[in-house]
């Protein structure tokens, strides 16, 4: 199944960047007649059949589109500081958005060691995901802002804290409920600070547990993501 980005789709005809078009012709080797799809990152996958193929543009006729594809009835939005590593957050980015993501924010925190990101360059790993993971929703990836900013955002669901602290926590899988809304803070590799636990708690977060073992962060925030879509399933 060979399945493009199209965000700018309107009416029954439409015609793929050049970038999309030497991909249908050059590397996939694609024919005129054959069928492809389409995501607009808003929910709509398409079927669509090739009416003209050249070296630089591809044309393409539209023959059924189904709406809120695979829509979910929760939401999920990870708040995470970004890693040291921008492979490690890119690799985050990849798998949250093939598991399952609605919004993801990063966050600067006491302890962060990466304080800036492009986030065009973020955006063109999760379209990439989205594509091979045929997700016709595309995660929203916010700019970069101060963990004390996210903290105050009001949120319609559960606003949890995971952290690997010594306080009383609960586990992430017995404090979701399917269909629930959930905000999940993930620290930096030097963990959330005290303040910020403080914080969070005075913002009405639950402080919550991954599991016994100590996690990357990157690891962590993709566990989160799995569990709340295993909830989801039943």
């Amino acid at each position: 199944m060979h399945v493009f980005y199209s965000p700018d789709i309107n009416g029954i005809r439409y015609c793929l960047n050049e970038t999309e078009s030497k991909h249908c012709r050059s590397v996939l080797r694609l024919n005129t007649d054959d069928l492809i799809y389409l995501i607009d990152g808003c929910g709509n996958f398409y079927t669509a059949k090739i009416a003209d193929l050249s070296a630089k543009k591809c044309i393409v006729d539209i023959i059924d589109v189904k709406n809120n594809y695979e829509k979910r009835n929760y939401r999920l939005h990870i708040a995470i500081a970004p890693t040291k590593s921008i492979d490690r957050f890119e690799w985050f980015l990849e798998k949250a958005t093939e598991i399952g993501v609605d919004e993801i924010t990063p966050i600067v925190c006491e302890h962060s060691e990466r304080k800036a990101l492009k986030t065009e360059r973020l955006q063109k790993v999760i379209i990439a995901a989205a594509k091979q993971s045929i997700k016709a929703f595309l995660p929203k990836i916010n700019e970069i802002m101060s963990f004390k900013n996210m903290a105050e955002q009001k949120f319609e669901g559960k606003k949890l804290m995971a952290h690997c602290g010594e306080n009383d926590k609960v586990s992430l899988k017995k404090i979701i409920k399917p269909h629930e809304n959930a905000l999940i803070f993930i620290g930096p590799e030097g963990d959330f600070s005290k303040n910020e636990i403080r914080f969070a708690l005075q913002n009405n977060f639950i402080e919550i547990s991954l599991g016994n073992s100590r996690l990357r962060t990157e690891t962590a925030a993709v566990h989160a993501c799995s569990t709340v879509c295993l909830i989801n399933e039943n």
